[in-house]
């Protein structure tokens, strides 16, 4: 089976617009109850917190919602008895004609959240989606029939099938407390997306106030401290997803999502994290698993056997989408160097860990789509640092990763872990792999860069991929941490990382925002738009600029509009 032929993208923005915000509405329309109030001042059961789906495949999505099943049976307090929930897939709005249905059980065991792994789909096709709980029985104090928001998603295109072009949503790095998701508002407004690919730092650890943000916390954390429990993580992942903005954005498109540090504790490697203290926070691996639960139970992600994320999706012959564990990237790791514990050119060290390594050196040799597109938290593109003033270094030591020891390159990338990095470029070059596509978040930055086999002499040497980078949907960068005006003292910083670095093509150290990634067999574009200001709720969006590889070339190049 082949897949529809994709219209070009003025007409396929416009067809598809119309589906896209109508199934973002009723999220808009009825989810307006505040986190702090959500769970206990409403009847139940409820869908307080949206609906989702992610994963697409060709013939089938995840979907995903969480039921309070009383009131005050909010995320992580272990109330409320077990409730069926129903769910329902069809091609229109009105569920006329089911493509399939079934029953699930949200329980306390789940924290009352429910997935449905929906097969037997068609390639390429949007579906609509709802849930129902309640209504058993006739009795007196039987609860009534109560209806989820409706959802849009998407399956991807069969296997084999040529398709003419894909685009997708890219986002990364939302603090609650440094501003509203105006960014996700805006994908969910558009119906030209495939799926939206989420890099990680969905949410945030840290106590209220324990993040940098610009002033005081736009909005507090629920819970309060920092999240150490199951309890905790789950009511974080509850706070999130009472955002209007980002339950539209679930409600319109198909997430593919990746964790990073944040979802666990910032800066994990093997052995712990930056900011977890043994002694007083508990074990590492128990605060790990605590962790992993809450984000499989609210997260429209489908876990790996082993408990990962590392996974392949195919669209069709025109990209397969290598997604790397993020977790494994930051925990089977070993521990950031710094002076005095270990060379960042040691072999014995590892970013990835082995097995990870070999599972993409595998997938990106075997692949006979055109694009192969690896997601990623960290960047693999190698960034030294020219002279920079004190008072810009000390910022970029914190968003970069940045050894505050002064070396001059960022640990916490791949740059920290050039062994791992010199066997995958290696591989890439000795097997003859083109047209292979990093795209990556974590820095709360937006670089366009060319990964070079051998920095220290490109572009004499040749580059062996590509790397788009997007920027963060709320948290701080370095206009935020120094508190100045956007596009102002960066200018000096962005010039000498530009300098020292001639694969580095492009980057801006002061915008949120989000990318549009669009692919076709001649080229992917990375088109990225910038919020007019961050802690607006109202804020708009444009579009800034634009970057786009060519097919066989391993470089990018600016563009002067956006695709669309």
């Amino acid at each position: 089976m082949t897949s529809r032929h994709i219209p070009s993208p003025s007409r396929r923005t416009v067809v598809r617009a119309a589906a896209a915000t109508a199934a973002a509405v009723p999220v808009l329309a009825t989810s307006t109850i505040t986190s702090a109030t959500a769970d206990s001042q409403v009847a139940a059961p409820a869908f307080l917190h949206g609906v989702a789906s992610g994963d697409p495949l060709p013939d089938g999505v995840l979907l995903w919602t969480r039921v309070t099943p009383e009131p005050g049976a909010e995320p992580g307090s272990g109330r409320g008895a077990d409730i069926p929930v129903r769910w329902e897939v069809a091609e229109d709005r009105e569920f006329t004609a089911l493509a399939g249905s079934g029953t699930t059980l949200a329980s306390a065991a789940s924290d009352h959240t429910v997935k449905a792994d929906v097969r037997g789909l068609r390639p390429a096709t949007t579906y609509y989606f709802r849930f129902t709980a309640g209504g058993e029985g006739a009795g007196a104090g039987e609860s009534a029939e109560v209806r989820s928001p409706t959802g849009r998603t998407r399956t991807a295109p069969a296997t084999g099938a040529t398709v003419a072009g894909l685009r997708f949503g890219v986002v990364s790095c939302a603090n609650w407390e440094a501003g509203w998701f105006s960014a996700y508002r805006h994908i969910a407004a558009r119906g030209d997306l495939d799926a939206v690919l989420h890099l990680g730092d969905y949410l945030y650890e840290y106590a209220t106030g324990g993040y940098p943000t610009q002033g005081a916390a736009l909005r507090e954390h629920r819970p309060a401290h920092e999240i150490l429990n199951l309890a905790d993580y789950r009511l974080r992942h509850g706070t999130y997803k009472t955002d209007t903005d980002l339950q539209a954005l679930h409600a319109a498109h198909p997430v593919i999502a990746i964790w990073d540090d944040h979802e666990f504790a910032n800066d994990a490697w093997s052995g712990g994290a930056q900011n977890h203290t043994p002694g007083t926070e508990g074990a590492w691996a128990e605060r790990v698993a605590a962790a992993k639960q809450a984000y499989f139970e609210w997260m429209p992600v489908r876990a790996s056997t082993e408990g990962t994320v590392h996974r392949r999706l195919r669209f069709g012959k025109l990209a397969d989408l290598h997604l790397l564990d993020l977790l494994d990237l930051r925990s089977f790791r070993s521990e950031q160097a710094s002076i005095g514990n270990g060379s960042v050119d040691d072999p014995e060290r590892t970013i990835t860990g082995r097995a990870q390594l070999d599972w993409l050196k595998a997938g990106l040799a075997g692949s006979d789509a055109v694009w192969k597109l690896v997601g990623t938290s960290v960047m693999i593109s190698p960034v030294a640092f020219g002279a920079l003033p004190a008072h810009l270094l000390g910022p970029l030591t914190g968003l970069l990763g940045l050894p505050k020891e002064g070396l001059a390159f960022s640990v916490d990338q791949w740059d920290g872990y050039t062994d791992d990095r010199k066997e995958l470029i290696g591989h890439l070059r000795d097997r003859g792999i083109r047209d292979t596509v990093f795209l990556t978040g974590d820095v709360h930055m937006a670089w366009a860069s060319e990964v070079p086999v051998r920095a220290a002499t490109y572009p004499l040497s040749p580059s062996a991929a590509t790397e788009f980078v997007v920027t963060s949907v709320t948290s701080d960068n370095l206009d935020d941490i120094l508190r100045v005006a956007p596009q102002t003292v960066s200018t000096v910083a962005s010039a000498a990382v530009r300098t020292a670095n001639r694969h580095v093509k492009w980057v801006d150290m002061d915008s949120h925002g989000y990318g549009v990634l669009d692919v076709t067999a001649e080229r992917s574009q990375m088109d990225y738009y910038v919020l007019s200001d961050k802690t607006a709720k109202d804020a708009t969006s444009a579009w800034s600029r634009s970057y786009r590889t060519r097919r066989g070339t391993q470089k990018v190049e600016r563009v002067d509009r956006p695709v669309r």
